[in-house]
């Protein structure tokens, strides 16, 4: 069954506007949220809601044990890292395609071991080659990346993402460097209009630095190999994500729209080699798939 049309289907046709000139990382972050209309969606089970604990004690708990940061604590958690990347890139103005990934995003998370938790998906204005993630269901891609992408290739790369959601991997290493007291060490000021006040030095200071030096490596190979078999499950060829890595062998060092994505990831050419013996032959049945270009899923809207 064509993936679109089940996507289509599961997700209706609601609005996602987004403030996306919005210099303010917490006013674009609150529109982004306001402007996903939850009718949308399938009736999903929902977080009873909880007032947000203060960052200090988050960053605390951080410290002490994961076992403490359920899931709306999760949730607030990664709301401020989302609010740390708005603040570095505004959310890209194109209105069609912010629908489009989000709609996307939200198919394959439905498909993942935690579809209830809020997925939020957007198009951050930066001509790189990047995705991004954050605790709680908050996945992140460049314009720059889109434009480079087919549509099984920007599924297997939201797989990818949505992998280290699901996985704790972005608190699990945010944990490790509170407890090796980065977040009173590293220097960071206050982002302008600072998400109303909720986001404290110490919690962009472990965000920024988080996003600049990247996961672990095992949780990279992680996400490879989960990612793949979730885009699978959502209908699309496994085999988009190895063509993003693939792009990403060919990349020279040297090219600034690939310096980040290169220096925070393992090197592709492990990636493939990871995926090849994970996969083997298991996936070729789903694979073979006609390439859609996402322009031309955004001409049929």
């Amino acid at each position: 069954m064509n993936p679109s049309r089940i996507l289509l289907a599961a997700l209706c046709a609601g609005s996602f506007a987004l403030a996306a000139q919005a210099q303010d990382p917490g006013k674009a972050l609150g529109g982004l949220l306001r402007q996903i209309v939850p009718g949308g969606l399938p009736n999903l089970p929902q977080a009873a809601p909880r007032p947000s604990p203060a960052t200090g004690d988050l960053v605390q708990m951080l410290t002490e044990s994961l076992a403490q940061i359920d899931e709306p604590r999760e949730i607030e958690i990664g709301r401020q890292l989302a609010a740390v990347l708005l603040g570095s890139k505004p959310l890209h103005g194109d209105m069609a395609l912010q629908r489009y990934v989000n709609r996307l995003g939200r198919w394959v998370s439905l498909q993942s071991t935690r579809p209830q938790l809020p997925w939020t998906f957007g198009v951050l204005d930066d001509p790189g080659f990047n995705a991004f993630a954050a605790p709680g269901g908050y996945v992140f891609v460049t314009r720059g990346l889109v434009d480079r992408v087919d549509e099984a290739e920007l599924a297997g790369i939201l797989a990818h993402e949505i992998t280290h959601v699901t996985g704790k991997h972005h608190l699990k290493a945010l944990a490790a460097k509170a407890r090796a007291g980065l977040a009173t060490q590293l220097v960071a000021s206050q982002l302008r209009g600072n998400a109303q006040g909720a986001i404290s030095a110490q919690m962009l200071a472990l965000g920024r630095n988080l996003y600049s030096s990247g996961l672990d490596q095992g949780d990279e190979y992680e996400a490879d190999r989960e990612g793949v078999a979730l885009a699978a499950r959502a209908g699309f060829d496994p085999y988009g994500l190895p063509a993003v890595l693939q792009q990403l062998r060919a990349a020279a060092p040297d090219n600034p729209l690939f310096t980040l994505t290169l220096a925070t990831h393992p090197p592709a050419q492990q990636r493939l080699e990871r995926l090849e013996v994970a996969m083997g032959a298991r996936l070729d049945a789903l694979s073979g798939k006609p390439s859609v270009p996402i322009a031309q899923r955004l001409g049929q809207r």
